[in-house]
This record gives structure tokens, sequence and C-alpha cells, in this order.
């Protein structure tokens, strides 16, 4: 029988889909529809699981732990006990994961445009919509 590990064991990263491919492994580490923005949210300081699930609504639990596994396994986040359980975990962006920081911004400007290109709404609130520049 196959059993899922436990939500607590940290997940491998995301293989390289095409080997020695710059982009794809650029896509492997920072692609999906989350990980930019749990980067652009821990750019702006540390913060707990409840904090990123809270910005990044409508994501659901589950995925949010399995991002951010993958961006820790990855080297671009750490994560901080701060006690024995049930104490709050932070989450904060190492140093690898700061050398992204301009890619993020750059991705966000460049939405910017495109919104306003498309037409499309602007987000009215700050706290999930990724309006302030990071850099």
């Amino acid at each position: 029988m196959d059993k899922k590990a436990p939500s607590g064991n940290p997940s491998a990263s995301r293989p390289n889909p095409i080997p020695g491919c710059p982009m794809a492994a650029a896509f492997a580490a920072i692609g999906g529809k989350w990980k930019l923005t749990l980067i652009y949210w821990l750019g702006r300081g540390d913060t707990h699981f409840a904090e990123l699930r809270r910005r990044c609504a409508p994501i659901t639990a589950k995925v949010l732990a399995e991002q951010l596994r993958e961006l820790e396994a990855d080297g671009l986040i750490e994560r901080v006990e701060t006690g024995p359980v049930p104490a709050p975990v932070i989450y904060r962006l190492g140093p690898y994961g700061a050398t992204v920081l301009p890619v993020v911004e750059a991705v966000r400007v460049w939405g910017e445009s495109h919104l306003e290109l498309n037409g499309g709404d602007r987000a009215v609130e700050d706290a999930m919509g990724c309006v302030q520049a990071l850099v």
C-alpha cells in the first residue's frame, strides 16, 4: 500500500524537468500558482503560517504547506520553530531566497502593467494585494 508521508516531513524540491536548462530550473524552484506571492510576503518580513494563509487567500492550508515545504527544500525560505507544539512556526526568507526578490519585483511591476493594459481590477487593500514595491 502506498502511503503519503506525514505532513510534518519535508518534501523534496521539485525536479528539474529539463536537465541543464536554467529556465526549467528556475521554474521548478519558483514556479507555481503561489510561490512568487509567498516570496513577496516573506520579502516584506518574517511571518507565521496563519498570516501567510490570510494574505494568500483563497489558498488552502494543504497547498500552502506543500508550497512552503518546496521553498524550504530549495533553500529559499527558513522554517523557525518558536517552541513546543502548538507554538507558532515562523517563516522567513533565507539569504538565497533574497536573491530572488528582484525577480519577484520585476514580475509584480509587469503584473501592474498587464492589469492596466487589460483593464483588470487593481487591489484596493494592501493586505492581500501585493501593491507595494519590494526593492
